[in-house]
């Protein structure tokens, strides 16, 4: 993983490199390594100098937001202000029964997320932070020293739920990342996500629009781009792509010739 982040680094095509927040794997066998992201995501924050990084995304269960600000604030600071916040409601059941983590039903999941957002936006924007929930309480905390970007790094908010996920970030995130899906599904919850922008009186060309798109074991770098295409028709702004294992940073460079050759960075 360090090669990868190093040689992407110095790749021009390439804008931001993420971890995930897992303590299992998630796409092979679950008794399988898996470091911990955040602490993943420093390391490799001070081994790079210009990727933007980021977690995709914290389950919020496991750290009090009071904590993940913290973190949040500290890693913004490491990087030189390139950390994007990315935060989710969590839904893994596997790891949170072995760990006996609290998940919850999906509507504790979503209110206990609703507040979470709350208390990050206080705690990395304001001087101090009272809040008074179901879940968390605050009285006059505090967050410093605080990252340099400001009013706080941009907030990405994970999930395809068009009742409560796309809500929610319509009200407090600056990217959405679509989990995966077909264009169609994609352009669904877009007008979706839109339209939760117009009850709460935000321009939706304010939220960063991101997606998983993986590279296979053959390295069909063409079908990458064509899914890439197909998405950014959509109206995608970012490709997140997922980089087949074993990690070999010699993807990178024929990825990115694929990706230049394409024009798809030429496009507004």
């Amino acid at each position: 993983m360090l090669a990868v982040w190093k040689a992407a680094d110095d790749i021009e095509v390439f804008e931001s490199g993420w971890t995930f927040d897992h303590f299992y794997p998630i796409f092979s066998d679950p008794t399988g390594p898996c470091l911990e992201g955040w602490v993943t995501l420093t390391a490799l924050a001070q081994a790079t100098r210009r990727l933007r990084v980021g977690v995709l995304v914290t389950g919020i269960h496991y750290r009090h937001p009071a904590v993940l600000a913290n973190m949040a604030s500290t890693l913004d600071i490491v990087s030189g202000g390139r950390l994007d916040l990315g935060i989710g409601a969590g839904w893994n059941e596997e790891e949170s029964g072995a760990y006996g983590i609290e998940l919850g039903s999906i509507k504790e999941r979503f209110d206990r997320f609703e507040e979470a957002c709350q208390v990050l936006k206080g705690l990395l924007s304001q001087e101090t932070t009272t809040f008074d929930g179901t879940f968390y309480q605050l009285t006059d905390a505090r967050n410093e020293p605080k990252g340099p970007q400001r009013p706080h790094p941009p907030i990405c908010i994970g999930g395809s739920g068009e009742k409560r996920t796309l809500r929610i970030t319509a009200q407090y995130a600056d990217h959405w990342n679509f989990v995966g899906g077909t264009p169609e599904e994609f352009a669904r919850k877009r007008d979706v996500l839109a339209a939760h922008c117009a009850d709460v009186g935000r321009d939706p060309k304010e939220i960063t629009l991101s997606a998983h798109i993986r590279l296979g074991e053959d390295h069909n770098f063409r079908k990458v781009i064509e899914d890439a295409i197909a998405l950014g028709a959509q109206g995608l702004d970012l490709a997140i792509i997922y980089l087949p294992p074993p990690h070999d940073p010699r993807v990178l460079e024929p990825l990115a010739d694929a990706i230049s050759a394409s024009g798809l960075l030429s496009k507004d």
